[in-house]
């Protein structure tokens, strides 16, 4: 009885906030991966009810990756359980220092900044980085290549999350580019923040929305995504509950 009165105040006091994108061919994804392709097989006229057939790879649109996506051996989505999904939601906003500069590396010293304004990063924390790089709209946009084709959007420097992993034992991060690190080094080095992170037996979430509608501090974030037998990533349902 308790968690329902719980939950009633929550309905009526708190706000919950969509971080996922919609899933369909028309979604943002990673740049290497083909679009989500659907194919009708029953019909509701024809057969009394709806069915559809979606292929897509696991990591299509606002998506989790597991351990084993990088690291042969690791974790797969299924040894993560429910509560593993749901975490204290921390926000770091970077937005204007990403508008003046698309291949910006969120720093320690930005981390540093949030905790001087609203505490230590609790442990256990999802640690996400506002870019506002999802408002920018589809594929292209997204990418924001030069004229040699060189895509420049922000992500995370390498040692701002050994710092969260190492200082503070966050249980995740999370962001709205299609890539943990910067397209300015993820090519040439390897992509060694999304190595290390995944390294770590956590799973990350990418291509967030919705950061810019979510309080710095203070909110839980939801996590959902399929318990895939041997899964490496899988689209993801993410949300936040927040005070208004």
């Amino acid at each position: 009885m308790k968690l329902w009165e719980q939950f009633s105040d929550w309905k009526k006091n708190c706000k919950w906030v969509e971080l996922s994108r919609e899933v369909s061919p028309d979604t943002v994804h990673w740049a290497g991966f083909p679009a989500m392709e659907e194919k009708k097989i029953f019909d509701v006229v024809e057969h009394g009810f709806d069915v559809y057939v979606h292929s897509l790879v696991g990591q299509y649109g606002t998506h989790a990756d597991a351990p084993s996506h990088f690291v042969a051996g690791a974790q797969t989505l299924e040894s993560f359980t429910a509560g593993d999904m749901v975490m204290p939601l921390c926000v770091i906003d970077a937005s204007a220092k990403c508008a003046e500069n698309p291949d910006y590396a969120l720093a320690i010293e930005d981390i540093l900044a949030w905790e001087e304004k609203h505490g230590r990063i609790p442990e256990g924390a999802f640690v996400a980085f506002r870019s506002d790089w999802y408002k920018r709209g589809g594929m292209a946009e997204m990418q924001n290549a030069d004229a040699e084709g060189k895509a420049h959007y922000p992500g995370w420097a390498v040692e701002t999350i050994k710092f969260l992993v190492e200082e503070r034992n966050i249980a995740s991060i999370g962001h709205e580019a299609s890539d943990t690190d910067p397209a300015a080094i993820g090519p040439v080095a390897g992509y060694p923040g999304e190595y290390y992170i995944l390294s770590q037996k956590r799973f990350q979430i990418e291509l967030l929305i919705n950061l810019d509608q979510v309080p710095e501090v203070g909110a839980i974030i939801f996590c959902t995504f399929p318990k895939v037998r041997g899964g490496a990533g899988f689209t993801a349902r993410c949300f936040a509950l927040c005070e208004k």
